[in-house]
């Protein structure tokens, strides 16, 4: 009993007195948050996804509407490479302007997605299978 008493009271100890050896150690110095912070952005990084899997996303849709019968073969294969063309536009006019684009570019741009979008649309509509 008084050995499991002593046992106790030495790791008690022990724990106490190493706390703030710890608590040293864990703690982030001050120089490292005025450090630049290029590699604690999250998992998407500085700039956040910036679309980069809006494509696969289209891209899976039109195959699901392939599947389900909405949609032919020959016009996803050419919805996808339309909406390909669009996104390398997108970039290449994006790269030519040195990474700024107008707000007139950018409206622009929405507005050739949205008419891609609405004809996607109008075809899924026109080909839709009748419900029974």
């Amino acid at each position: 009993m008084r050995q499991n008493f002593f046992m106790r009271s030495f790791v008690t100890a022990s724990l106490l007195l190493a706390t703030p050896v710890f608590a040293q150690s864990v703690a982030p110095a001050a120089e490292d948050k005025a450090a630049p912070c290029e590699e604690r952005h999250g998992r998407h990084g500085k700039r956040g996804m910036n679309g980069e899997r809006k494509l696969a996303r289209m891209e899976h849709r039109l195959d699901r509407a392939v599947v389900d019968g909405r949609l032919t073969q020959a016009q996803a294969d050419q919805f996808k490479a339309e909406a390909k063309q669009l996104q390398e536009e997108r970039k290449a006019l994006r790269e030519a302007s040195g990474g700024k684009i107008t707000e007139e570019q950018r409206q622009q741009g929405r507005e050739r997605f949205r008419a891609f979008h609405e004809k996607v649309k109008a075809a899924m509509k026109a080909s839709t299978p009748a419900k029974i």
